[in-house]
């Protein structure tokens, strides 16, 4: 029997706040951080816009390694960092644009991971976990494992992505991109719209007032097709059904689903079969994918802080963009905010290559 893995302190960095109280506070008034833009990647910002603003970007990083510290710096600051403090970096493409100036080494996850471990004072070697669009999610079961097996006493797990041509270009390939704001589970939806954002959790196996239980996790890959979801599911179910067996609870237990929902036909449609074959399709279900975007290797990061923040606060965020059912199988899609009495949730993710991650939360 191993022992309990709790979150004890999550945090986000996306358009819509600098901080998670600042992130939940827009997603209660239902604000989102998806726009219509018609003239492609902006290539320079007008810095002078932002004159009267506090300085928040160190000149000597990326933007993305900048957003990823703003995220951590708050988990780390308060605490004492030693060789069994471990850190895990989670992203699908990091610094990919360095790629555009033959910069190859920069472009590393290593080398990124190498440079937030420096800049947050970790003496442990990084571990970079990069899985598609499960990732975030992933690194989370990876930190909770390795604290589990002794490695480590207590770990921060950090996740982030930026949107980049090179992304743009490949999900417009695949047809996948929505011309306007995505709609998760709704039937006219038309693909998925990208975002970023960078979000943190820090894990510890010491229980403490108002902490978050990971209770199971499951991750297993399908190997279905390279891009496409399997058409039954089957992946995903037995990462839930692998996580609902090492929490030892039924699915009525669950409160409230965090599905992966990115408002594609096909990942939507799979979600939904899934959830009916393991008896979930009764139970509230989002997706925050219409206030983000698809933040891709900080997703399943960024929506799992807020699920930890939805079960402290005792609140259910609707699916925006949803108005009709648009999947062959029944969803109960929560359209409203619901004061609602909290204590499991699912978080699930699914990405390229077959890749499926479930987790179960129990609030402490």
């Amino acid at each position: 029997m191993f022992k309990p893995i709790y979150i004890s302190e999550v945090n986000c960095v996306s358009p819509l706040g600098m901080d998670l109280e600042s992130n939940w506070a827009a997603l209660t008034k239902g604000e989102s951080a998806i726009e219509g833009i018609d003239i492609g990647m902006l290539k320079e910002i007008d810095v002078a816009r932002f004159a009267d603003r506090p300085a928040l970007l160190d000149d000597s990083l990326s933007f993305l390694e900048n957003i990823m510290l703003h995220a951590a710096l708050p988990l780390v600051s308060d605490k004492v960092i030693t060789a069994r403090t471990g850190f895990i970096l989670s992203t699908t493409k990091g610094n990919i644009e360095k790629l555009a100036s033959g910069s190859v080494e920069e472009a590393e996850l290593g080398r990124l991971a190498g440079v937030l471990a420096q800049r947050l004072g970790f003496v442990s070697k990084p571990i970079v976990v990069s899985h598609a669009c499960v990732s975030g999610l992933l690194a989370v079961s990876v930190g909770k494992r390795l604290i589990q097996m002794g490695q480590y006493d207590e770990v921060l797990v950090l996740a982030g992505d930026q949107v980049s041509e090179f992304v743009l270009s490949g999900f417009q390939s695949f047809q996948a991109m929505s011309s306007g704001p995505c709609r998760p589970f709704d039937a006219a939806r038309s693909g998925v719209t990208l975002g970023e954002a960078t979000a943190a959790a820090w894990l510890t196996d010491r229980k403490s007032e108002g902490i978050v239980q990971i209770m199971g996790e499951g991750a297993v890959n399908d190997a279905n097709h390279i891009s496409g979801p399997s058409r039954t599911g089957e992946g995903l179910v037995r990462s839930m059904q692998s996580a609902f067996q090492e929490a030892g609870i039924s699915t009525g237990d669950i409160d409230f689903v965090s599905a992966h929902g990115t408002a594609t036909l096909y990942n939507d449609e799979m979600e939904a079969i899934a959830f009916d074959r393991m008896g979930l399709s009764g139970t509230p279900t989002h997706s925050l994918k219409g206030y983000y975007g698809h933040t891709l290797g900080a997703s399943g990061l960024l929506e799992l802080a807020i699920a930890v923040k939805s079960l402290r606060e005792n609140m259910l965020i609707p699916t925006k963009g949803f108005a009709t059912l648009g999947t062959s199988k029944y969803l109960n899609i929560i359209q409203d905010l619901v004061p609602m009495d909290l204590n499991y949730c699912l978080k699930t993710a699914s990405g390229f290559g077959g890749s499926n991650t479930a987790m179960i939360l129990k609030k402490i």
